[in-house]
């Protein structure tokens, strides 16, 4: 969180900038008198671009030096020099000295120039403050003057920070309207923003304008390799892979040559569902055209051959990736490992975390998680504990993930108080456990049969001013109902709308299980008419809970008429209900008849129906 300092800091920087109220107008104001009312003795403007670009690798401890030195000057330097030493800071991400600096210029009079205020304006925006960008840019037409393309795209790029789309989308439109030509890194930069927040397909559609040249304006329309990366990865991150190979088959008959971010974007989209066939081969065509791959090409093809199930393939990508002379880092070791442990091959994990420190590979705390993670799963808990303590030996801090993952392990073995004394340690490593480790802890406790336990963990919680989410709060509504303690579960479930929950259809389906076991069916059929009226919708594990019920209370009638309802509302059923249907008609052949009865699903549903139809024939 931004401390109140820093953030007076932030806002007084631009105080020297900030249009008098009389004089703060809309948008379109502002830009029509940058074009037209400019003084006719507008100070002399030096390109942008050209001013920042600088031969010297300038550290940002000798600029701020030089900064304060150029200030006790008698006779003060150009302000290019100080816009020198400014951008340098800027591009530091040194924005706590770079306030501090504007604010000892203005300090003694020293107004910034175009440049310098561009640089504000542009720091503003990488710190998603544009509302101050905006003011900055009024200071620039209140001093005579006139914005061009990169200060609209710097504003552009704020707004795309802040998730304020529409107004980026806005302002461009104005902006073009005013006489203003986009270039392509304000394609870019819009794209970017659009791509980052999930909104690929609107960023496709405004590619599709330019391209066809209906955004009017007659404007020139020239992307870059940049542009079009941004807009294929979007695309297959958003698992639009087809489009994005289409864009990619447009970028190479623009005459843009694919680098390796190009490649990857795609290898990416094609691994992220799953056809790492694909994604190999665009591996292999990019290294037959002499493109050299990186390490994050490499993770992305070993994680997708992990995911498959195929470790020794990406065991062996791994090998290849060393003797080209590319060398791996901590993600593709702990990629490998994870694979290992998916596959229960934990000797094999176990083996490749021992060679990263005896081939001088840097591991980290996500080496030693994974490999927890994987002690735990194989139901090895003493080992991942003495893991544990070798990573607490060599230095390395614990994670609030590391901690779930052995409470985790400890609980599925049974070891409820070498998890609790576990969980008392967190705070030893100035840890706060987050809403997973509660739930963790609710679970096992009930697992093992300790409820009074989670029933004082939960009333503790709650005590500290801990705001259950509904996680949590199913965790122990599913522990009493399996306990058989039906009202305590009813008074926690009552108790949801106090705590601003909302049930979901898995909580339903939680107080409807416990009903039907308890008997109690009338309860179940009432809270499943309950959860509709109250906006909850049934899903297939719920219709299955409450046909469970009825099914062994021999009552086929019910059954049947839920098996409707679900093919009324397009439900699919899956292999339990099938399992419920066939345990219902099996129990005797009077039971047989209802099998005519049974309606029609869905293409998706008819094997599921088939197998229903043949078991009970």
């Amino acid at each position: 969180m931004v401390s109140s300092t820093y953030a007076r800091r932030t806002a007084s920087a631009a105080k020297a900038f900030i249009l008098r109220p009389s004089e703060r107008g809309e948008l379109s104001t502002i830009i029509i008198r940058s074009q037209n009312s400019i003084p006719s003795t507008q100070p002399q403007q030096i390109p942008l671009q050209k001013s920042l670009k600088t031969d010297l690798n300038v550290d940002v401890n000798d600029a701020l030096k030089a900064f304060d030195d150029m200030l006790q000057l008698q006779t003060q330097p150009p302000i290019s020099s100080f816009n020198t030493v400014l951008g340098t800071v800027a591009k530091a991400k040194r924005y706590r000295d770079l306030f501090i600096m504007f604010d000892r210029m203005a300090e003694v009079d020293l107004l910034p120039d175009y440049i310098g205020m561009h640089i504000l304006l542009n720091c503003y925006c990488d710190l998603k403050r544009v509302g101050l960008g905006f003011a900055v840019m009024g200071g620039i037409i209140k001093r005579g003057y006139r914005p061009n393309i990169v200060t609209f795209t710097s504003l552009i790029k704020g707004l795309c920070l802040e998730d304020k789309l529409g107004d980026a989308l806005c302002l461009l439109r104005k902006i073009i309207g005013f006489g203003f030509r986009p270039n392509v890194k304000t394609w870019g930069t819009l794209v970017n923003g659009l791509c980052r927040s999930g909104n690929a397909k609107v960023a496709l559609r405004l590619h599709e304008e330019m391209r066809n040249g209906t955004v009017g304006f007659d404007l020139k329309f020239d992307p870059n390799l940049i542009y079009y990366s941004c807009l294929i990865d979007g695309l297959c991150k958003d698992g639009l892979v087809e489009k994005g190979k289409e864009l990619f088959r447009e970028m190479e008959g623009r005459g843009i040559s694919a680098d390796v971010v190009a490649y990857g974007a795609l290898i990416n989209g094609l691994c992220r569902i799953g056809d790492w066939e694909r994604g190999r081969d665009l591996f292999f065509q990019m290294m037959d055209r002499g493109i050299r791959p990186n390490v994050v090409t490499f993770n992305m093809l070993i994680g997708a051959l992990c995911k498959e199930g195929k470790t020794d393939e990406a065991s062996g990508l791994l090998d290849f990736m060393i003797r080209r002379g590319e060398k791996p880092d901590s993600i593709t070791f702990n990629t490998l490992i994870d694979g290992y442990c998916l596959e229960r091959r934990i000797g094999d994990a176990r083996k490749l975390f021992v060679s990263m420190r005896d081939e001088g590979h840097e591991r980290d705390v996500a080496s030693y998680n994974v490999l927890i993670n994987g002690y735990c799963k194989c139901g090895r808990s003493d080992e991942a504990m003495s893991l544990f303590k070798e990573m607490l030996c060599n230095k390395y801090k614990p994670t609030v993930i590391t901690f779930n993952t052995l409470l985790t392990g400890l609980f599925q073995k049974g070891k409820v108080k070498d998890a609790q004394e576990l969980y008392s340690s967190i705070k030893d490593y100035d840890l706060t456990p987050d809403s997973a480790t509660y739930s963790i802890l609710l679970d096992g406790f009930c697992k093992n049969d300790c409820l009074g336990e989670a029933m004082e963990f939960f009333q503790t919680l709650e005590k500290s001013g801990y705001k259950p989410n509904s996680v949590t709060c199913n965790c122990l509504l599913d522990g009493l109902c399996k306990a058989g303690k039906l009202d305590l579960a009813s008074e926690l479930f009552g108790r949801f709308s106090e705590m601003e929950l909302a049930p979901s259809a898995y909580t339903y389906s939680i107080m409807i299980n416990g009903f039907c076991k308890g008997g109690q069916l009338e309860k179940a059929n009432n809270l499943f008419l309950e959860m509709e009226k109250k906006g909850c919708t049934p899903d297939v594990a719920t219709f299955n809970t409450l046909m469970r019920g009825f099914c062994d209370n021999n009552d086929a009638d019910k059954v049947v008429e839920l098996l409707h309802l679900m093919a009324e509302r397009n439900f699919v059923p899956d292999s339990y209900t099938a399992a419920i249907v066939v345990d219902l008609l099996s129990k005797d052949e009077s039971y047989l008849k209802y099998l005519e009865l049974i309606p029609s699903f869905s293409d998706k549903g008819e094997e599921i129906e088939d197998k229903m139809n043949t078991e009970c024939r």
